[in-house]
């Protein structure tokens, strides 16, 4: 098991400083990533309206040639998750708990790799980030995206929890 110090807990092992479609799938293949665990609200959609933008629902498409790729949401509203899900075709889990790590211990308990074999990408460095780093996982954060599916420029919100993490840190995320 890897051993991690309890302010490293808050970075990722790699800020997109953009949004998911971003991500080159060749860079996460010279990572050695097996598999993805994605956040579905922010990460995926807006808050708003679960309605995936076409160039992040064409990397996903793409990005399931390459690895198993499931959802993991801490949103309640099963109806919510289940319609990106099936939309995707992909299998979920909503109400996650994050940044417990019971939910998605479960998950990569199923899943054939190593928890460092697997990346979870996420909007949120208080959950997505550290859960995937509590169990050991590769951690991705990305920028929140709008109704569009555009990179939110200015999230008031994650600026302030970005800012906390690396006053927490030490460390400039």
């Amino acid at each position: 098991m890897i051993r991690i110090n309890s302010k490293e807990l808050l970075i990722p092992c790699w800020e997109v400083n953009d949004k998911i479609s971003k991500i080159s799938i060749n860079d996460l293949l010279s990572e050695n990533i097996k598999a993805l665990i994605l956040d579905v609200d922010g990460t995926l959609i807006s808050g708003n309206k679960p309605v995936l933008s076409t160039d992040i629902k064409h990397w996903i498409e793409n990005s399931k040639k390459y690895f198993y790729t499931c959802l993991f949401s801490n949103n309640p509203s099963r109806n919510r998750i289940k319609l990106i899900a099936d939309e995707l075709d992909l299998e979920f889990t909503y109400s996650g708990g994050k940044p417990s790590k019971k939910k998605l211990k479960k998950i990569l308990d199923k899943i054939p790799y190593s928890s460092n074999e697997v990346a979870i990408i996420g909007d949120r460095v208080f959950t997505d980030i550290l859960v995937g780093n509590r169990l050991g996982m590769y951690t991705i954060l990305v920028d929140s995206v709008d109704y569009y599916g555009n990179k939110i420029e200015k999230n008031n919100f994650q600026s302030i929890e970005r800012y906390i993490a690396r006053i927490i840190t030490g460390d400039f995320l």
